[in-house]
C-alpha cells in the first residue's frame, strides 16, 4: 500500500517539474509519404543588422496518423519524442482546409 502512494506521488512530480511542450501553425506543403507530413511555419523576426522584419521559413516533419491533412491545409503540430530520422513533431488538429 505504502509503495502504490509512493509511485503515484513520484509520477506527480515528474509531471510537474516537465515543461510544455512547443506547439506551431503552419501549412502543409507535402503528404505523400504514409503517415507522415511536412508543414512550413512562416515566423517574422527583426533583421540582426538593420531591423526590417523578414520572414523566416522553416520545414518541420510531423506524424499524422490517419493521413488527415492534404497540402495547402493549415495545421496546428506539437512537439514530440523522436519518432523517426526527422520526424519531431506530431499532428495535433487541422485549423483550416
Amino acid at each position: 500500500m505504502a509503495d502504490e502512494n509512493q509511485e503515484a506521488t513520484n509520477t506527480g512530480t515528474i509531471e510537474a517539474t516537465r515543461g510544455a511542450r512547443k506547439t506551431r501553425t503552419g501549412e502543409v506543403i507535402s503528404s505523400g509519404m504514409n503517415k507522415t507530413i511536412i508543414v512550413r511555419t512562416v515566423t517574422r523576426v527583426p533583421h540582426a543588422k538593420f531591423g526590417k522584419i523578414v520572414k523566416q521559413m522553416k520545414k518541420f516533419y510531423a506524424h499524422d496518423e490517419e493521413n488527415k491533412a492534404k497540402a495547402g491545409d493549415t495545421v496546428r503540430i506539437m512537439e514530440t519524442r523522436p519518432l523517426s530520422k526527422l520526424k519531431r513533431w506530431r499532428l495535433v488538429e487541422v485549423v483550416q482546409k
